[in-house]
Formats: C-alpha cells, structure tokens, sequence
C-alpha cells in the first residue's frame, strides 16, 4: 500500500532538483506539504521550475529555486544557507545531482574524470557538511543520497561513474554512522536503469521497462513515512521486469 506522509512544516532542499529524478521528488515532497528549496545549474530552469511548483504547492509552503554549481564547496555552503534563510531552517537533505561520462580509462581526459566525481562525489559532502549544523536542530532529519546499483557493480567505460558511486556508498556509511546520534537519518538509494535523460536524449518507449522518476520519489517518500526508530540506511532499487537477455 502507497504511504503518503504528511510534510506540512517540513523543509527540504533538493540538489539537481528541476529535471528527472530531483524532478519528482521535488514535485511528491510539495504535494505533501513540504516546503521545497530546489537547485540546478541554470538560473533559467530554477526560476522557471520553482514558479511551476508554487502553484501547486499547499497553502502555507514555501518554494525556492536557488542557482548552484554543487562542484563549489563556497556555492554549496551558500545555497544551504539561502535555503535555510528563504524556509526557515532544514530537515532534508537530498543530495541528487548527478552526472554520467562514461569511456574507457586509456581515453578519458582528466576534465571528464574531475566533472563526475566533483558532481557525484564532492557535492555531496559539500553539500551535507554544510546542512549537517542546521539539521541538527531539526526534531526529524534526514540526508538522503542517490547513488546507484552502479556503487556496488563495475563495468567498463564506467571507471569514472564506479568510482563516483562506490565512493559515494562509502561516504553515506561513515556519514550514517557519525550523526545518528545528532538526530540525523543517513539513507542511500540505489537505482539501477532509470528512464532519464541521463545518458542519452529523452527518454520513448523502449524505456518503459525501466524505473521512472515518479519511483523514486515514491522511495524518497516512504523513507520520510518511516517511524524515528528505524534507519532503511541502503535501499536498492530494480526494474522488476528487464529485457530478457
């Protein structure tokens, strides 16, 4: 049965927040309630995402799109503090942004290499270094981080993406067992195939076997559902139904 948690009075900043998967979670948060703080890379798409949102938002909630380049650790300490400034303080954290390059290691530029692991990788402890102060004066907090089945499974041509996530697994570990007692939740989720435009143009038909956006952001939501006893620290997460090979 489908949980629908009740996010009145919630904040929560979402990072790669206006395409895809930051998308929906952006959009299931605020039809609960929530108080929402999005972030992208372009001005235009935050603005334009964010005044799309408020319209469907609940009375009462409030909605920020914040520009952020999340390989910047000073723009990421800024954008925590706007979102803290523009909703009145924080109680989630989802870490989304996301990139993916992929060729073989003899081919691969060192640019390439730094762009997926500082959007991958350092956002993510830029980003909760930042939220973890104000988080801890939240009743109920959470950092939530997409990571990928690709964090546990290596292929070839991903060097660089394996390295991000598989780091990124690693760190939401360490970083679930130092807050727990702050009051802090640490989550990770990892999605195989997703029906994005992450690595290819938009997404047709022949994706329809895959995960959609919408699934996650129900994952995103049944976390937030779960009693303050319970940690679901890693949550994996598969199409039920791939093409037979």
């Amino acid at each position: 049965m489908e949980r629908t948690p009740d996010l009145t009075g919630r904040r929560i900043l979402v990072t790669g927040g206006t395409r895809g998967i930051g998308r929906a979670v952006a959009e299931g948060v605020a039809a609960r309630g929530a108080s929402v703080a999005v972030a992208a890379r372009s001005e235009d798409d935050v603005r334009a995402f964010a005044a799309e949102l408020a319209d469907a938002t609940a009375e009462g909630a409030r909605v920020s799109g914040i520009r952020c380049d999340v390989r910047d650790a000073r723009q990421c300490a800024e954008l925590v503090e706007r979102t803290v400034e523009a909703l009145g303080g924080l109680d989630v954290l989802v870490n989304n942004a996301g990139i993916g390059r992929f060729a073989a290691v003899a081919d691969m530029d060192p640019d390439t290499w730094d762009a997926v692991i500082e959007t991958n990788l350092d956002s993510v402890f830029y980003c909760s270094h930042a939220a973890i102060p104000y988080l801890r004066e939240s009743d109920d907090a959470w950092i939530i981080n997409m990571a990928s089945l690709a964090g546990k499974n290596a292929f070839p041509r991903g060097a660089a993406y394996n390295a991000s996530k598989f780091g990124l697994v690693g760190f939401s570990e360490a970083l679930m067992q130092e807050v727990r007692h702050d009051g802090i939740r640490v989550s990770y989720i990892m999605p195989g195939s997703v029906a994005t435009d992450f690595s290819h143009p938009e997404p047709g038909a022949d994706d329809s076997w895959k995960i959609q956006p919408g699934d996650l952001a129900q994952v995103v939501l049944d976390l937030l559902a779960t009693p303050g006893r319970t940690l679901p620290s890693r949550v994996e997460v598969r199409p039920a139904r791939p093409p037979r090979k």
